[in-house]
Formats: structure tokens, C-alpha cells, sequence
């Protein structure tokens, strides 16, 4: 495992910012880290980083204990941090040749890093002048910078307009296929579009855990949309198989959830003909990892 984390707990004062979680995170996964403001995700990731120390249970990271072996963790992980901290008067080169030194790897690594982030055209400038989406460029080519085997990323597309949230998005995914990526973000469409697994934490607790594609479907919940060339009463649509719901959006156009397994646009379409109805549209619609989120953490 490149990660371990059992029964980790941490409060401040009197607030518990982590209530005895446990999880494991193989070789190679990107992994999304989601909860609402304060439900503990920097806490955790700062004991996998050994900026702090848990109050209770254990973590390894790459087979190293964060409590008893904070330089080996230190040595195996890249970290870009929420509020990326940066040397603002120093050149780009500059500050990398810097951590180049720090963790003793060859200078030849900071030209690929730098074509790696997408830094060249900003790579002759001090880091003050950059723009907030390319100073997370400097963050993530430093938390690459030593080759690392695991990348853990507290938000790191803060302030990146689209183009380059598709940029470094790419980065993330092309650094997935030989590392382990642990990130958290506020950006849905990030970790559908990133990750292969997701944990939801809230107030401090693991509220769920499960491959992506599993856990927008782990209730067999599927909406259809439809629209009839003819009113339709309400009375008929309850009578449909597994129908958990339904809602008139507009005009002829019904807004149908059923629980079951089974695609359902057969038999609504069977009940269209048996009706004397035909359906103009008639649309699956997808349960989201927003929807999904919304309705754990509410």
C-alpha cells in the first residue's frame, strides 16, 4: 500500500477534527479527497505529510510511519499545500535550483519539470510577477520535483481560469500512471474528470469510500426524462414499474426516477403506446458526484 491510515484521530481543543478513520490508497490510484469546509481534509493530509502529529492510531506512507519516520515520509512524498508558500523574490529557475538542493537531485530535473507544468513561457520571471494559476504551477513542479512516489495535492487548481484547469488536470492524470495522487477539491468536475476513487469525509468521519463509477449508481437510482406529444395524468405514471417519483418540468416533459437496475426507456416507451401517446424525447439522466455529495453530507 502507498498509504495506511488506521484509526487517526485529532482534535483541537475541544474540537475533534478527526474521529478514529481509517483507509488504505494502493500503488498507483488518484484518489479524490472531498468533504465540506472544515470537515477535516488539511488536517489529515498534513499528518500524511508530518506537518502535524495525530492524537491517536498510526499512518504509513510508502511503508514509512509519519509518528516514528517523518524524513523517509518526507523524502517519498510530493506536497503542494492549500496556501501555496513560495519565495516571491525568486526566480522561477531559482527557487527550484534551491529545492533542487534540498532534495539532491540533478539540476537537469528542473527543465523537465518546468516543461512538465506548462512553466516555460513563465519560467524567466521572478514568482511575484506570476499569475495565481501559474504560481500552482511552481507548487506542483516542486512537489515533482524529487520524483516522488506519492503527490499529495491540497486544492490544487485554486484560482486557474478553464484552460488551465485542463492543463494541469492532464498534468495530474499523466503523474497518476507511475504515482499515487491523493487531492482534495472543492471542484466536482475535477474529480470526475481526475479521479478513480473517491472519499467523502464530513465533520471528521469517512462517510463514504468506493470507486468513482460505483458511487454515483450505489443506489440504483436512474432518472429519465421524457416528453409526450399529450397530457398525461398522473395517475398512469404512478402505475409505472419501480417508479419512485415523478414531476411535470414543463409542458408535456416529465421528470421520472425509478429504483432498479433495469433501463427503464422500454417500458415507458411500451407505456406511451399503450396510451395512445408518443414520446417526442426521452433522455437517461445521470446522477452526478455533486447530487451525490449533496446528498451524503447534507
Amino acid at each position: 500500500m502507498s498509504i495506511e491510515v488506521n484509526n487517526i484521530s485529532k482534535s483541537y481543543g475541544t474540537q475533534k477534527a478527526l474521529n478514529s478513520i481509517s483507509f488504505s490508497i494502493q500503488k498507483g490510484e488518484i484518489v479524490g479527497f472531498l468533504g465540506p469546509n472544515g470537515a477535516g481534509k488539511s488536517t489529515l493530509m498534513k499528518i500524511l505529510t508530518t506537518y502535524l502529529l495525530a492524537d491517536e492510531g498510526s499512518a504509513l506512507v510508502n511503508s514509512h510511519d509519519v509518528m516514528t519516520d517523518a524524513k523517509a515520509v518526507q523524502r517519498s512524498i510530493g506536497y503542494l499545500p492549500e496556501h501555496n508558500p513560495l519565495y516571491l523574490d525568486l526566480y522561477v529557475r531559482e527557487y527550484l535550483a534551491f529545492n533542487a538542493d534540498v532534495y539532491n537531485v540533478p539540476k537537469s530535473r528542473i527543465e523537465e519539470v518546468i516543461q512538465l507544468t506548462g512553466l516555460t513561457p513563465e519560467s524567466h520571471k521572478k514568482i511575484g510577477q506570476l499569475s495565481k494559476g501559474y504560481r500552482q504551477r511552481v507548487g506542483l513542479a516542486n512537489a515533482l520535483l524529487h520524483n516522488p512516489d506519492v503527490l499529495i495535492l491540497d486544492e490544487p487548481t485554486t484560482g486557474l481560469d478553464p484552460n488551465q484547469l485542463m492543463e494541469i488536470r492532464n498534468v495530474i492524470k499523466n503523474a497518476g500512471k507511475d504515482k499515487t495522487v491523493f487531492l482534495s477539491t472543492h471542484i466536482m468536475q475535477e474529480v470526475e474528470a481526475i479521479c478513480d476513487r473517491v472519499i467523502i469525509i464530513d465533520k471528521g468521519q469517512i462517510v463514504a469510500d468506493n470507486k468513482l463509477d460505483h458511487l454515483v449508481t450505489a443506489d440504483k437510482e436512474q432518472v429519465i426524462e421524457v416528453e409526450f406529444d399529450y397530457k398525461v395524468e398522473e395517475q398512469l405514471l404512478a402505475k409505472l414499474e419501480n417508479i419512485s417519483s415523478y414531476i411535470n418540468t414543463h409542458d408535456m416533459t416529465w421528470e421520472l426516477t425509478f429504483v432498479t437496475d433495469k433501463d427503464m426507456r422500454p417500458a415507458i416507451f411500451d407505456f406511451a403506446n399503450e396510451n395512445g401517446l408518443k414520446t417526442l424525447q426521452l433522455n437517461q439522466k445521470n446522477k452526478n458526484l455533486e447530487a451525490v455529495f449533496r446528498e451524503i453530507t447534507k
